[in-house]
Parts: C-alpha cells; sequence; structure tokens
C-alpha cells in the first residue's frame, strides 16, 4: 500500500530535497507541499495524506499550532515534527499538539523513510534527544480515568512501538478492535496522541525508557 505524504514547509530546498529522496521509494507518494502551517492545514484537507512532515517554524502559522488543528480535524493522518530545533518548548510543544514523531531535519535519509513507513503503522517515532527531552518534560496525567486489564496491555505494546497490526497480533484482536482500544486509552488518559500515552506509561514504569525502545530508531 502507497503511504501518501505531504511536506509543510518555508524553504523550498528542503521540501525540494525530501521529495527527490523520497520519490525514489515506490512505497511512498508526494502528494502535495506546503510552505506555512495555514496552507499545510488547507492542502491536507483536499489530499487526505497518511503521514504529514511538519516543519516547526513556519510564517503566517506555526507548526504546533497546526499540529494541533490538525490532529482535532483529522485523526487517521500522523504528523512527524521535523525540525531543526531542539529546544524544550518546541519538542514538548509539538508532542503535547498531537505529533506522533519527532525528528530532527539532520536524521538520515534512510531513517526518515523508515520512519515514515512506521508512523503510518501508528509507531511513535522520536529521535533520541528528542525521547530523553520528553521523559524528562512532559507531564503526564495526575490523576487518569482507570485502565482496564485489556486497555493496560494495549498501552504496554504501543509504548513499546508496536503498530496496531502488531498489536492485534500479540493480543489475537481484530486491528479494528485495537484501533477502539487505543482511542480510549487516549480518551482515559487525556491526551492526543500515541506517543503522550507512551510517555506516560514510561512514567509509570510500564515500559523501559522510550529513549531506549524501538521508537527512538
Amino acid at each position: 500500500m502507497t503511504i501518501r505524504i505531504l511536506i509543510v514547509d518555508d524553504h523550498a530546498v528542503v521540501r525540494q530535497g525530501l521529495r527527490m529522496f523520497l520519490s525514489l521509494d515506490k512505497e511512498l507518494e508526494i502528494v502535495g507541499e506546503a510552505v506555512d502551517g495555514k496552507q499545510g492545514i488547507e492542502m491536507a484537507r483536499r489530499v487526505t495524506p497518511d503521514v504529514i512532515l511538519m516543519d516547526l517554524l513556519m510564517p503566517i502559522m506555526d507548526g504546533i499550532t497546526a499540529i494541533g488543528l490538525l490532529r482535532h480535524e483529522m485523526p487517521d493522518t500522523e504528523i512527524i515534527a521535523l525540525t531543526s530545533v531542539l529546544e524544550d518548548n518546541a519538542v514538548v510543544g509539538a508532542i503535547r499538539a498531537g505529533a506522533i514523531g519527532y525528528l530532527l531535519k539532520d536524521t538520515d535519509a534512510g531513517e526518515l523513510i523508515r520512519a515514515i513507513k512506521a508512523a503510518a503503522a501508528g509507531q511513535v517515532q522520536l529521535s533520541p534527544k528528542a525521547a530523553a527531552k520528553l521523559v524528562r518534560e512532559v507531564r503526564t496525567p495526575e490523576s487518569p480515568e482507570s485502565l482496564t486489564e485489556r486497555e493496560t496491555d494495549v498501552l504496554r505494546l504501543l509504548a513499546k512501538g508496536l503498530s496496531n497490526k502488531e498489536i492485534a497480533l500479540a493480543l489475537t484482536l481484530g486491528e479494528t478492535t485495537i484501533k477502539s482500544h487505543v482511542s480510549n486509552v487516549l480518551s482515559k488518559l487525556g491526551v492526543n496522541s500515541r506517543t503522550q500515552a507512551a510517555l506516560y506509561a514510561s512514567r509509570i514504569g510500564l515500559v523501559d525508557n522510550l529513549g531506549d525502545n524501538k521508537q527512538s530508531s
């Protein structure tokens, strides 16, 4: 299945570079480009991408604002913050807004392609440096609603970097059922993304530090 990608970045040379090497992979299709968050939202509505690569520092509308709006409007589209910024407020802001991943622009091309494919499957994707900052900085819910035993199982596997399909296989359940469980977990924890849920799991000791897990690749 082809993964449809939207690139949102205000630098033409970055968009051109991404388009050039991503188009070499037959499983990826660039369906649009945008120069700021506002245009990115408008384009996303038109082309309904599977994954959006979102810069954070852009004119008119920044990436964090756009991520938050898209997360609510298009919950099935995954967003990776792809930026040169590693400041705490940027990392934390992007993940709180609902990004499934946070990668730096110096990420190896092959690594970025793997991250895009993993994000499309619902896997959390964090650079090791971003993961370290997030585990330290992002606040998890103080008194979340209790999860059922099954939801806890789903959260544990989600935090280990498994996709919905992999969780379904591990628990011998249907993928649609897993999607429902994931939605319930996010709702009960009061968070916007799988990444925040994974951070919660790390904080309460359900999994080891995120920086050591599959999603930090």
